[in-house]
């Protein structure tokens, strides 16, 4: 079994998002996860290497895929799992988010996993407290194990990350996802591009190192990954798009769309999927795509910064 390999003086204590992380910090942790990924598919599932550590999950935004994906990477690793619903919680009547982060250092927890829908709680959060914080994604900022396990994906796929050609088509202006892959596959020397109608484009965006195209035939040419992002309506305030028929004609990924791309492109998104709008379901079901398998590499990658994080929060004591 590979041990967790040290990370950078920067990402020792936490992992608050890619943004941080040297390119060897990343190779590491895609390292640790793919031993992970053996664990995950053995009949035993359970390792002890983290018995008598506490993690507590908050999730203040509603999240089934990436919380659960947490909890089972903390019980495989055999910590104690606690999931905080914050609907039920005294955060609803009021407390503070400063005050919540006072009240779990007070349970002596070991790693707090934490989604919030502002840019910015988590790190703050991280500042109040004792333990190792992961940020399960903050607002539209950063979601960084989301691009570990893209990242892990590919490199299954394709063997390395160098030199590929990455299409993040869609919602770019609202997605923590993009931002978090945007950053990691540039740390790793692919050529990334975004695709997307310009009122889903942040201003700037090709300051972050990423080719823009507003045509997916344009975008997709010759293209080795092709990554689709979800509409987030609940995150926007106004008309981005002219109806969810239009976007789905220029912008959702169909077989005529993907043709443009290279013959053996992965298929990939972070879900959940809005089958019919932001892709076809032959292509979401189809032999190119590889969604389901993001889910699975998600546990594995998570199972390595738990890891990880609490291994070298020890080496500090």
């Amino acid at each position: 079994m590979t041990a967790p390999a040290p990370l950078s003086h920067a990402a020792r204590r936490h992992l608050l998002g890619i943004q941080g992380l040297s390119p060897q910090d990343i190779t590491a942790l895609l390292d640790l996860a793919e031993a992970e990924v053996a664990v995950s598919r053995q009949t035993e599932k359970k390792k002890s290497v983290l018995k008598g550590r506490t993690q507590i999950n908050l999730f203040f935004e509603s999240s089934t895929r990436t919380q659960a994906s947490f909890e089972l990477a903390g019980k495989r690793l055999g910590a104690d799992v606690m999931n905080m619903s914050v609907a039920s919680s005294s955060v609803k009547k009021g407390e503070t988010l400063i005050d919540t982060a006072m009240t779990l250092n007070a349970m002596q927890p070991d790693i707090l996993v934490v989604r919030h829908h502002s840019a910015g709680a988590v790190a703050l959060l991280a500042q109040k407290v004792a333990c190792s914080v992961v940020n399960a994604g903050d607002g539209a900022h950063e979601h960084p194990t989301q691009a570990l396990l893209d990242a892990l994906t590919i490199r299954r796929h394709k063997g390395r990350i160098a030199r590929l050609v990455v299409a993040i088509c869609g919602d770019v202006l609202h997605s923590r996802v993009a931002r978090s892959n945007i950053i990691l596959l540039n740390a790793l020397g692919a050529e990334v591009r975004v695709v997307a109608p310009s009122t889903l484009l942040p201003s700037g965006i090709e300051q972050m190192g990423v080719t823009v195209f507003r045509r997916m035939d344009e975008g997709l040419k010759g293209a080795d990954v092709v990554m689709m992002l979800r509409l987030q309506r609940e995150r926007m305030e106004g008309a981005f798009i002219p109806s969810v028929r239009e976007y789905f004609r220029y912008f959702g990924l169909d077989a005529a769309k993907l043709a443009h791309a290279k013959p053996d492109a992965l298929v990939m998104h972070p879900g959940p999927m809005n089958r019919g709008v932001e892709i076809a379901s032959e292509i979401a079901d189809g032999p190119m795509s590889v969604i389901e398998e993001q889910v699975e590499m998600g546990v594995a990658v998570r199972m390595a910064v738990i890891e990880t994080l609490l291994d070298m929060a020890g080496d500090d004591r």
